[in-house]
């Protein structure tokens, strides 16, 4: 049974590179081309929120114990994140599905939120692991993100002529942790109350 659970978290991360990560960034790219202001909204506040997954792949390298807690809690901003705003979902709806741009972004948004959720079927199998991730068993959640430590081992060489550690890792994770904690309770204080869940795309992309 160990061998399929680590098989399962493994195509979890798999997946998750490729509706995390691929089809965000086409969706920019040509959304861009077609000068879709909703879609480009959308993912540009996408990409804000998904700091927070790469931040907890920081901190899933440095083995800080509440890791894998924090990449849930990316999935699901992520996941919301995408369905939140009621001037793009309304924007949205005026497409049909022979508009392939919008349909690609529909389909993505329902794919995302499955993957979101198998994610955290995933995590509560070892429910453990949510406060301790060094401890037995948890080290399947550790080996996916040891393929991000070698980029950011070699690119942190090439830059710095340094090593990169996994107390760099913790360190950089925790740092950017704060700072992302900190830009959350700005928008959620001062935002949040003026613009509600208006994402405000129409106005020349701006927040």
């Amino acid at each position: 049974m160990n061998f399929f659970n680590q098989l399962s978290i493994w195509l979890s991360f798999q997946l998750s590179i490729i509706f995390l990560i691929g089809i965000p960034f086409t969706l920019f790219f040509w959304s861009i081309k077609k000068r879709h202001k909703a879609v480009i909204k959308l993912v540009s506040i996408y990409w804000k929120i998904s700091i927070l997954f790469f931040i907890s792949l920081l901190l899933l390298i440095g083995k800080f114990n509440y890791a894998l807690l924090i990449t849930n809690i990316s999935t699901f901003l992520m996941t919301i994140s995408v369905w939140f705003w009621k001037d793009i979902n309304d924007e949205l709806k005026e497409y049909d599905i022979s508009d392939s741009l919008t349909t690609t972004t529909k389909v993505w948004r329902w794919s995302l939120t499955f993957v979101s959720l198998n994610f955290l079927i995933q995590s509560i199998g070892n429910f453990n692991c949510f406060s301790f991730i060094n401890s037995t068993g948890c080290d399947i959640w550790l080996l996916p993100s040891s393929n991000f430590y070698n980029i950011l081992r070699s690119l942190f060489n090439f830059f710095f002529g340094a090593n990169f550690t996994e107390p760099v890792a913790k360190f950089l994770g925790l740092f950017s942790l704060l700072i992302y904690a900190l830009g959350l309770i700005q928008w959620s204080i001062i935002k949040l109350p003026k613009n509600g869940r208006n994402s405000c795309f129409s106005e020349n992309g701006r927040n």
